[in-house]
């Protein structure tokens, strides 16, 4: 694994949209590089658990503190999804979030990262607002950097929801992109972040974008603080539409390091 201590220097995006220059220069304000050994760093990460379905009929059951589904080894943090049954579940994975150990409104947000493989895999790379102030989902917004289904290999997705656009309605703003190798390779998935534009990057190339309207919080959430959050999600509404491969597991998402720019 690289060490990036230079990264404490300005780093340059050096892009424009359309309609709108983003800042040519940020400071790195947060950063995991998953050195060491273990559980993750409980100064960065806590733990979403439970194995309720979350809203999506999932079929896991998050973990806290358990290496056998996070930990730390060779520079990489894993996340792991089993097939055990555990907290009535038939599967057990983890998801890891910042909340109230990294939040941020506005920047960039950079994680290199591999993804599993398989049917029923939904790993995903996402922000969830930290205070709620424009009431629950999908009123104070949702941003997915990343998702994935098992059952399309080949497509990696970046999408927002909002009261006005969502998957409830049919009218989230999503866009997918081919890449055949995303299983056996890491990319860099991020979003560049102003008040004004959220930016999709694979490997630093814009694939997609959502504008602020100014039609206020129904259509733009995204003047508040988000937090960063990591899993593999087992099955449900989307990830679990053609079954769950059990002949798969274990399934692992390797994340490199996680790296956020303001």
């Amino acid at each position: 694994m690289r060490i990036f201590a230079i990264l404490t220097a300005l780093f340059v995006t050096g892009a424009c949209s359309t309609n709108n220059c983003f800042p040519q220069a940020r400071k790195l304000v947060w950063a995991d590089e998953f050195n060491g050994s273990g559980l993750p760093d409980s100064s960065k990460w806590g733990y979403d658990t439970g194995g309720h379905g979350w809203g999506n009929n999932e079929l896991q059951y998050y973990t806290q503190g358990r290496k056998e589904n996070a930990r730390v080894e060779d520079g990489m943090l894993v996340i792991e999804a089993r097939k055990e049954a555990i907290g009535g579940q038939s599967y057990s994975s983890a998801r890891l979030v910042t909340k109230n150990k990294g939040d941020w409104k506005y920047g960039k947000i950079e994680v290199r990262a591999k993804l599993p493989q398989g049917r029923g895999m939904w790993p995903a790379i996402w922000m969830l607002p930290t205070d709620w102030k424009y009431g629950d989902w999908p009123g104070s917004g949702e941003i997915d950097i990343m998702e994935f289904v098992g059952y399309s290999p080949d497509t990696v997705y970046g999408t927002v929801h909002t009261e006005l656009f969502n998957h409830v309605k049919g009218t989230q703003r999503s866009k997918g992109l081919f890449m055949p190798d995303q299983g056996k390779e890491f990319h860099v998935y991020a979003i560049e972040w102003t008040e004004k534009e959220i930016r999709f990057l694979i490997d630093g190339h814009q694939y997609h974008s959502f504008e602020n309207n100014l039609q206020g919080p129904g259509a733009w959430p995204f003047d508040q603080r988000f937090h960063l959050l990591l899993n593999i999600a087992v099955g449900g509404n989307w990830g679990g539409k053609n079954g769950v491969d059990d002949s798969i597991f274990p399934q692992q998402m390797l994340i490199d390091y996680v790296r956020v720019y303001q």
